[in-house]
């Protein structure tokens, strides 16, 4: 195959040869090149005889020089397969790994769990009795069952769809493709990450049933997924994940007096090496360096850290050196200047800053010393997502959120950011960074417990390098404004949101952007849940400010500029515009108060009539009614009242609840798959530009009385009037000059 051709078939669809050469420098032409022989010489093998796993292999894999591993490899030559596997698991029982999970600390990391967390062996021992059942919840979605009729687990299946991806070698299978099913349904029951739950119950309980399902499985899913063959051979960063879900398992099931009590133990831990050095090395060899070079590379390099850092394989020092190198260039080029991963998605940091702790922990554990570089990047994105989250930990839903989360040792949801913080806390010696109530993870990623966070509150905080603003007004208020670029390179995880809000009322979320839906396996959802009109902003004449090419790319994006940002005690100011509807110009004013928040919009045009509509897309915990012409009370279920309350320039105002009827609006994605019915209001004007909308929303019993006036002189701007309980008196927006 020619270079030539090499560049084209890694161009793929749609794809300019001469645009992408001119961005390939030689490093990057080589890499695809190499990559992609690499690649055809592996098909043309596999065509003709399939791998299949080989035990035997696992002598000229293992890193000789401890007694342990020496003896593991002494029997393995022998074919005394159950005596190796014994040598393994006692070289991991004896701390041989040096991994964050401690078997020696069993003991003592039950008893503190217990004694801090007194639900949590009922709460283990409940979820991973549902995985004994056969039963999933991955995801949206709940309940879920991969069973092939056997009782067996299905690998390849996406059962809410009842679809499944070809079998060929790994990087032609069409994962994307709607025919192979939702591929994030597949590959996250194969991350092996409900492993972990199984590890968690296993250790607090001493249920033999939870490991003896562990291994079933492992031995289910080596039969089923041979080496490059299929669909969980096809991501790098899904082999990534589970090898990172295999080490937490091998270190809470290497249990040697479990062994004996087994008439035949498996020697799972010789397969499980033999089967992550192929995965590794796989990974290794085809790094996002270039196709993905996101969380994509991150969490692929985190798993070559840590294997190389603990695994007894020959390959793990340069593992370990390839995984190091890639996650400390990447600190500069994916964490921002103000600490925000470069993807601007809130679910998205989440993962990168959990990926660095996971890799520091990893580095104080075994004495690297890149530790420090790690903890630098730690602190920058910890102190990032301590300032974007509520006083829960709760981040609020910006970009794509995919479900996933690299620590699911409790189920928690993945906007709840508090453990994170609160490892960070720990590992930082940074006490403030803490939030929310204490978390059992502490304990499973450190071995210690969790002090009580601080209750004090964090500031109103602007962050300008990715383009958010964050309000604090105080009692538990919490709001975020968008105002930063569009994504990273292809804005593969960003949403048409510019000028987009959410707001916490007292730790209780009211205004949220709806959520993500899905990716590739329905594409009207993607697009819908990704456009405009499903965020907290304004649209003109039905448009979306960014238009999408794809599920993962723009034909056009907004451009955004903040233009004002002031803080002082008790309130907070903010004005940013963006060129979305050029030639028309968004432009929005925002003033917090503790309780009460007023957003005003103005859309300049030319003198045509054109159609503006405001939406506010309400948390499904809030149930609200129409009260007027244009206002509307919502009610939480614990009883707090919120009004919304529009004025303007001959507006409509309508609460709009999703149904069969009703499918554009009032929707919400609480999660990735899973699409519930909420409420979305919208206030319209249709007239000649320049148009005003005014947004206010009130913690209050009482309706707050709200008026918007246009004085006869331009230049004495915008004028709300506004009385409610919080605040009564005249706030000007938009004058002359501005």
């Amino acid at each position: 195959m020619t270079t030539r051709e090499l560049v084209r078939r890694s161009i793929g669809e749609g794809g300019s040869l001469i645009k992408r050469l001119r961005r390939m420098d030689g490093d990057e032409l080589r890499f695809r090149s190499s990559t992609m022989l690499r690649a055809a010489t592996d098909r043309a093998a596999f065509a003709l005889h399939k791998p299949v796993w080989q035990r035997s292999t696992f002598v000229s894999l293992a890193n000789r020089g401890n007694d342990d591993i020496d003896s593991a490899i002494a029997s393995a030559q022998r074919r005394d397969w159950g005596a190796a596997h014994l040598s393994v698991m006692r070289y991991v029982e004896g701390g041989g790994c040096a991994f964050v999970l401690d078997p020696r600390q069993r003991t003592s990391t039950v008893a503190r769990i217990q004694s801090a967390f007194p639900t949590a062996i009922s709460d283990a021992a409940e979820r991973g009795a549902r995985i004994l059942s056969g039963t999933f919840d991955l995801l949206g979605y709940r309940g879920l069952s991969f069973s092939n009729g056997d009782g067996r687990i299905d690998w390849h299946l996406d059962p809410v769809h009842n679809r499944r991806p070809p079998r060929m070698f790994w990087n032609r299978v069409p994962y994307l493709a709607p025919e192979s099913g939702d591929h994030k349904i597949i590959w996250e029951l194969n991350r092996h990450q409900h492993w972990m739950a199984l590890g968690r119950a296993y250790w607090l309980t001493g249920d033999s049933r939870f490991r003896d399902r562990f291994i079933d499985e492992l031995d289910g899913w080596l039969a089923a997924n041979p080496p490059l063959d299929g669909m969980n051979w096809a991501s790098m960063l899904e082999l990534a994940l589970r090898s990172i879900s295999w080490i937490w398992a091998l270190h809470y099931f290497a249990d040697t007096a479990a062994a004996d009590k087994t008439s035949n133990e498996r020697p799972w831990t010789i397969d499980m090496l033999v089967a992550l050095d192929r995965q590794l090395t796989l990974v290794e060899r085809n790094l996002s360096r270039y196709f993905s070079p996101n969380t994509h590379l991150l969490g692929e390099a985190l798993a070559l850290y840590v294997a190389g850092r603990t695994l007894p394989l020959r390959n793990a020092a340069r593992w370990a050196e390839v995984g190091r190198t890639v996650l400390v260039e990447e600190i500069e080029r994916q964490i921002n200047e103000d600490g925000g991963h470069v993807e601007l998605s809130t679910h998205y940091h989440r993962y990168t800053l959990d990926f660095y702790l996971l890799a520091l922990a990893v580095a104080a554990r075994t004495g690297d010393p890149v530790e420090p570089v790690l903890a630098s990047a730690v602190s920058d994105l910890a102190t990032f997502a301590r300032a974007m989250a509520d006083d829960r930990g709760t981040l609020p839903a910006i970009g794509d959120e995919d479900g996933g989360s690299l620590l699911p040792f409790c189920g928690r949801a993945a906007a709840d950011v508090s453990d994170s913080l609160q490892i960070a806390a720990l590992l930082l010696e940074r006490p403030e960074l803490a939030v929310g109530s204490p978390a059992e993870e502490v304990v499973w990623m450190t071995g210690e417990l969790p002090g009580q966070p601080r209750t004090e509150a964090w500031p109103s905080t602007a962050l300008p390098y990715s383009g958010y603003y964050v309000s604090r007004p105080g009692g538990g208020d919490h709001l975020t404004i968008d105002a930063g670029p569009h994504g990273f390179l292809n804005g593969g995880h960003a949403h048409a949101d510019a000028l987009s809000i959410a707001i916490t009322v007292g730790s209780r979320p009211l205004i949220v952007d709806p959520g993500t839906g899905c990716y590739t396996i329905d594409p009207e959802t993607r697009d819908r849940f990704r456009s405009t009109a499903l965020h907290n902003t304004l649209t003109l004449d039905r448009r979306s400010q960014s238009v999408p090419a794809g599920p993962f790319h723009w034909r056009s994006t907004a451009r955004t500029t903040a233009l004002d940002w002031q803080t002082s005690d008790g309130h907070d100011y903010f004005e940013g515009e963006h060129d979305g509807y050029k030639p028309a110009i968004h432009r929005r004013a925002m003033v917090s108060r503790s309780g009460c928040w007023t957003v005003v919009d103005r859309v300049s045009a030319d003198d045509a009539v054109h159609r503006a509509d405001v939406h506010w897309h309400i948390h499904p915990a809030w149930q609200v009614t129409q009260v007027n012409g244009h206002g509307a009370k919502a009610i939480h279920t614990d009883g707090t009242v919120v009004w919304i309350v529009g004025a303007g320039d001959d507006i409509s105002f309508e609460v709009l609840r999703g149904s069969s009827e009703q499918r554009d609006l009032g929707w919400c994605s609480p999660v990735y798959g899973a699409v519930v019915p909420a409420t979305t209001i919208r206030i319209t004007s249709e007239r000649t530009a320049p148009i005003h909308i005014a947004t206010v929303i009130a913690a209050s019993s009482d309706v707050p009385d709200v008026e918007m006036i246009r004085p006869g002189n331009p230049a004495d701007g915008i004028c709300v009037r506004l009385r409610t309980p919080v605040w009564d008196g005249t706030m000007v927006f938009f004058a002359a000059g501005d």
